[in-house]
């Protein structure tokens, strides 16, 4: 082969070479079926769908309301299908009647009598796609910035990065169950113009608690800031009723209210997220977005989603998860070693401490012994929760994820079961490689 002047390292950019390799939930440990997976934040009761026995979708949700006539003039529904034979076409580039659903859903009128219409919406592949969209509208690579209030979720750093752009960070208030500091992050939009795009989450992941509205008020109403405002809500479904703030955006002339179909409507296979924002904004994003980012079949199991039928069926899980919330909030501190639940409990998960020893002989939290029974149930006992002891103010913390009544039954017997052995002895804690393995079981994003 003749020689070539091709050299990635000077071909590629710069800050794409430095990025550190993408680490997702099922890297490290897989649905295998062997495994009970309370790490990734998934809705484990199943997807919110109405669907028959044999998994197919039900006539009760149909996508469009259509009925088609029998002979006697009798109406009945149709049942969505995917139309396997078209899918040698492209699909809808606009997804309006997608969009349609979304805000019926969200028009609730609690935070105003304006209301959504499908033009105030952007839909892509996951949420994921939707903090990347907003970087490449607002943000110029190399020389503006973004603010984020750690602990908070990994992708709004990842995405930054890839394209180019600076972190600012305001972390929440530690001593104020993780609260927003709308002072501080006003004062810093003040002092650094180039900061453009404001992330903010809510419910907070890992934190479990909602952000004040009154606090997001207050950054929206920056005199000088020209930038915008995200509010990441892929957890709102768990938070009370009415918490929403995606028909707020028609108030506002800079917010954006990002979804997902992940969490509470179980749908984390068929990656559908959504924007809500303002109508020059929303036409932005759509602008940029690739032509026919939603897929067909996608766009049919998430408008089946949002039909009153499977509606049903995502609030039934819902409830059940609330319900395995409440189990964990009262039965996990009764096991020895576990400390405080940190943030809130507005969402499917639960941050809580693990101690290096018991609290009534005066245990503190420990990330030796956090990351030693992350391990252990991961391991040897086939439970996998998520260390978030690295994370700004989280010492010691777990992230476990609420999972049906069985699963927490077995979550419950086996972390009781593991703290007993390392108290004990049993099981080993800490080691010469001890940081090295916190950071890298830290750096899962999920």
């Amino acid at each position: 082969m003749a020689k070539h002047a091709f050299d990635l390292k000077t071909c590629a950019r710069p800050n794409i070479l430095a990025l550190q390799p993408y680490r997702c939930a099922r890297d490290d440990y897989k649905d295998d079926g062997s495994n009970i997976l309370l790490d990734a934040n998934e809705n484990a009761f199943g997807p919110g769908l109405s669907v028959t026995s044999n998994g197919e979708l039900s006539n009760g949700a149909s996508i469009n309301g259509d009925t088609n006539g029998d002979t006697n003039g009798h109406v009945k529904s149709t049942r969505p299908e995917i139309d396997f034979l078209g899918l040698n076409r492209y699909p809808d580039p606009h997804q309006i009647e997608l969009k349609q659903l979304l805000c019926t859903l969200r028009n609730t009128h609690v935070h105003t009598e304006k209301s959504l219409q499908p033009e105030n919406l952007f839909v892509g592949v996951g949420s994921d796609e939707a903090i990347d969209a907003v970087l490449r509208c607002f943000c110029t690579p190399g020389k503006d910035k973004i603010l984020t209030c750690p602990p908070t979720y990994g992708m709004y750093a990842v995405s930054a990065q890839v394209n180019d752009l600076s972190v600012v960070t305001i972390p929440l208030d530690t001593s104020n169950s993780f609260a927003l500091r709308p002072d501080a992050i006003i004062a810093a939009l003040s002092a650094d113009p180039s900061i453009k795009v404001v992330y903010i989450c809510s419910p907070g992941n890992p934190t479990a608690n909602l952000v004040a509205k009154a606090s997001i008020q207050k950054v929206l109403e920056h005199p000088t800031w020209n930038g915008v405002v995200v509010v990441d809500e892929a957890y709102i479904d768990f938070a009370p009723d009415g918490s929403s703030l995606a028909e707020w955006v028609t108030e506002w002339p800079n917010l954006i209210v990002m979804q997902t179909l992940s969490k509470a409507f179980g749908l984390a296979g068929i990656r559908l997220g959504a924007a809500f924002t303002s109508l020059p904004i929303a036409s932005l994003l759509n602008n940029l977005k690739a032509p026919y980012n939603i897929s067909s079949p996608t766009s049919v199991v998430a408008c089946a989603a949002l039909q009153p039928p499977s509606l049903a069926i995502m609030r039934s899980n819902r409830k059940k998860i609330l319900a395995q919330r409440q189990r964990l909030l009262e039965e996990l501190p009764r096991v020895p070693g576990i400390g405080q639940f940190l943030g809130g409990a507005e969402s499917n998960f639960l941050l809580v401490e693990v101690l290096d020893k018991p609290r009534d002989q005066g245990g503190k939290p420990s990330n030796e012994v956090a990351l030693a029974v992350y391990e252990a149930l991961a391991e040897k006992r086939g439970v996998v929760v998520r260390f978030r002891g690295k994370e700004h103010g989280c010492l010691g913390c777990l992230r476990v994820t609420v999972g049906t009544d069985k699963e927490v039954d077995v979550f419950l017997k086996e972390i009781r079961s593991v703290l007993d052995g390392l108290f004990r002895g049993k099981e080993n804690v800490g080691g010469e490689s001890e940081e090295q393995k916190e950071k890298e079981a830290n750096g899962i994003i999920a």
